[in-house]
């Protein structure tokens, strides 16, 4: 094993012991990866503030690997966001039939209109990029073991 690995296994390790984080935190196997990739991109893709905390609040009630999931969720980051956002925006519109604004200065009012269609295709965007993920991380960690 490369130093590097060990002393960054040991670090975990005193890191672990000297704030007391549970076990299933950090387990790094295929259940616990393959929730906190579901859990993770599901966040990512609900527009909201704060998604790590949300990945925080969770974390009692589903055990997963919390710093992975902290990781995925920030698929959605300052620079990605309007690109994301946009394309749930388009998607809800599509799926309920409305026209698409292509403009791409909102005001509050015109915020008022779009949420809808903004939500809808985030929701189907955050179940499907989520599910398709943890069967596909399920999948890669079958073929490689």
């Amino acid at each position: 094993m490369y130093k590097w690995k060990k002393k960054f296994i040991k670090n975990i390790i005193k890191l672990k012991r000297k704030y007391n984080i549970k076990k299933d935190y950090i387990t790094f196997d295929k259940e616990m990866v393959s929730r906190a990739v579901f859990i993770g991109m599901f966040i990512a893709f609900i527009p909201m503030p704060m998604q790590m905390m949300t990945v925080f609040l969770i974390s009692p009630f589903i055990k997963f690997n919390v710093p992975i999931a902290f990781a995925i969720c920030w698929i959605t980051n300052p620079i990605t966001m309007p690109f994301i956002y946009f394309l749930e925006y388009s998607l809800g519109s599509y799926i309920l039939g409305t026209p698409i604004n292509n403009n791409l200065t909102f005001t509050l009012d015109e915020i008022s209109q779009i949420i809808m269609q903004l939500y809808y295709g985030a929701f189907v965007l955050s179940i499907t990029t989520a599910t398709l993920s943890y069967f596909g991380i399920r999948s890669i960690w079958k073929k490689n073991k």
